[in-house]
């Protein structure tokens, strides 16, 4: 990926995850495509919050590579 990919991979799917745990977004849209019976499951909450904590070590680890860059290269990001 190239050198933010991967953190604005991690910021964009966090915000995502966020999003559809903490507002009804997502069963609103399972509501409108059909699927509400989905939102009545329990799995979603375990697949939306295991989503979040991935996304968040995503960035963590996109974020300590960024910073590990910086001092190999002296504070010189090109």
């Amino acid at each position: 990926m190239k050198r933010n990919g991967l953190l604005g991979f991690g910021i964009i799917g966090t915000i995502v995850a966020v999003i559809c745990c903490f507002t009804p977004a997502l069963v609103v849209g399972l509501s409108a495509v059909g699927l509400a019976a989905w939102a009545s499951s329990r799995w979603l909450d375990v697949v939306l919050l295991g989503s979040l904590g991935v996304f968040i070590a995503i960035t963590g680890y996109a974020l300590i590579q960024r910073t590990r860059r910086r001092d190999v290269s002296g504070g010189n990001e090109a």
